[in-house]
């Protein structure tokens, strides 16, 4: 949460001449509501449910890059889906910078609690270490501007040897 996945996203399809797709959006597009308004009807669970169906879906598309959303990595169909569709790049972000680039930011359900802070560190504890596991690439974004870390993506990806 918070490390720039669909700003740098946007700017890594742009590079590579590819679409690009967010899941959250996809999700709002397709159920015609906002992500904290699924969350408050269908619960984190029915978000989730929603999410891992366009994960499976927008992950076999040949062509693409996709920015999920922060807790798609905590299933691990989403991972497997993830893994199998294509190169996985792990936007890794220090909680004190997701602090900052969410602290204004009420589009985030999680969030929505008197401690947001603890929530980013719990977050983290749970999530880093499946990112990584599924992570073809991990790139540090604090402090930096997103088009030098789309620089360095591409850069990382052309290292790698085809799948």
């Amino acid at each position: 949460m918070g490390a720039g996945k669909s700003t740098i996203g946007r700017l890594l399809a742009k590079e590579l001449r590819l679409p690009f797709k967010d899941s959250d959006k996809e999700i709002e597009q397709r159920t015609g509501a906002d992500i904290p308004w699924i969350f408050d009807v269908e619960g984190e669970q029915g978000f989730r449910e929603r999410e891992q169906a366009v994960i499976a879906e927008l992950s076999q598309q040949d062509g693409l890059v996709l920015a999920t959303g922060g807790g798609a990595v905590m299933r691990a169909e989403n991972r497997q889906a993830l893994h199998a569709g294509g190169r996985v790049v792990y936007l890794h972000t220090s909680v004190e910078q997701q602090i900052d680039r969410t602290s204004r930011d009420r589009n985030r359900p999680l969030l929505r609690t008197a401690n947001p802070a603890q929530v980013l560190r719990d977050l983290m504890a749970m999530r880093d270490p499946l990112y990584r596991e599924v992570a073809d690439i991990v790139i540090e974004t604090d402090e930096r501007p997103p088009r030098m870390v789309v620089q360095e993506i591409l850069s990382r990806l052309e290292a790698l040897s085809p799948r």
